[in-house]
């Protein structure tokens, strides 16, 4: 199931939130708008969004002193700035507020939507792919599962990590030092090249029990390739 990404936009002008909304809406995410930081705050101790994209000229609160005072009292969802003030200090401003991000006025919807989903990225809410798919096999991202032929398989956190980065690289030969580093990150100093075979028939044995498909191939001198 994708995951549901919610954005908060605050905008006082009316015309350019709605547009916002529209065009993040197409993007399939939720989001509530606010003309004001009135009741954002509010808003925030009952929901949990994902992002914020705050004007800085603002009613009553200027934008980036209210996200400055978010990030006081604690919250610290990621926010990109939507604004005319464009100069070196004011950009510098906002950064020293809080601000992850800056989108300057006016701005494409393709810009609004690139930026948005770069943040979520880098933030960790937004996964590439919520599954990937390849032969008999869909990898669940979301919800770390695998599924063959449809049937869930049981995989251990290691075998799922594993069995992810040969899905990422297909047809390309991964060596076994670049796998310690990429499955078994800093605990990999200790584990040797039997041990990293071992996993893989392991994996080899769940997602290919009968040893038709042959996903695992050895690379002489090297590591292994997954096609």
């Amino acid at each position: 199931m994708k995951k549901e990404i919610e954005i908060v936009i605050i905008e006082d002008d009316a015309d350019i939130l709605e547009l916002i909304e529209y065009h993040l809406s197409k993007e399939g995410y939720l989001i509530t708008g606010f003309l004001s930081t009135q009741n954002v705050e509010q808003f925030l101790e009952e929901e949990s969004p994902h992002l914020m994209l705050v004007d800085r000229n603002l009613p009553g609160m200027e934008g980036s002193e209210f996200v400055s005072y978010l990030r006081e009292v604690g919250y610290a969802i990621p926010v990109i700035f939507l604004t005319a003030k464009d100069n070196d200090f004011e950009l510098e401003e906002g950064f020293e507020a809080g601000g992850d991000d800056y989108i300057t006025k006016p701005f494409s919807p393709k810009e609004l939507t690139l930026r948005v989903k770069a943040l979520l990225k880098r933030s960790g809410a937004l996964l590439p792919q919520s599954r990937i798919k390849y032969k008999d096999l869909t990898l669940d991202l979301g919800d770390k599962a695998l599924y063959l032929h449809d049937n869930p398989i049981s995989l251990t956190s290691l075998e799922f990590k594993l069995l992810y980065t040969f899905m990422q690289h297909r047809d390309k030969p991964l060596s076994r030092d670049f796998l310690r580093d990429e499955v078994w990150g800093t605990e990999g100093e200790g584990v040797n090249d039997n041990a990293i075979n071992v996993a893989i028939n392991r994996l080899k044995n769940k997602i290919d029990p009968e040893h038709k498909v042959n996903y695992f191939h050895p690379v002489w001198g090297l590591g292994y390739v997954f096609y």
